[in-house]
């Protein structure tokens, strides 16, 4: 037991708890259509504060040149980025499902 202790807290003075569970979360890309026929990317599956997926949300609307929101924990993107969102999302830890 004495050993998990000292597991514990060698990851606590290396931060990486928040990369363990950003490792963790799966997330999930699809696109829906909207008024007249306009796709939205919407990435779910986020297990973080609101701040956080604002920030990414953020991010990827900069990365993407696009607008968009979240909306109840998902990131709703204007246009289909399908195919260049889980690449970015990727390279910040998280695990995409295809």
């Amino acid at each position: 037991m004495a050993n998990d202790d000292s597991i514990d807290d060698l990851l606590d003075e290396l931060d990486a708890h928040g990369d363990l569970d950003t490792a963790e979360q799966v997330l999930s890309i699809r696109t829906e259509s909207r008024r007249y026929g306009k796709p939205v990317t919407i990435v779910e599956g986020f297990d973080l504060p609101a701040d956080e997926v604002q920030s990414i949300a953020s991010d990827l609307k900069s990365a993407m040149g696009t607008g968009g929101t979240v909306d109840d924990g998902a990131i709703e993107l204007q246009g289909d980025h399908r195919d260049r969102v889980p690449e970015l999302l990727r390279d910040r830890g998280f695990r995409v499902e295809a």
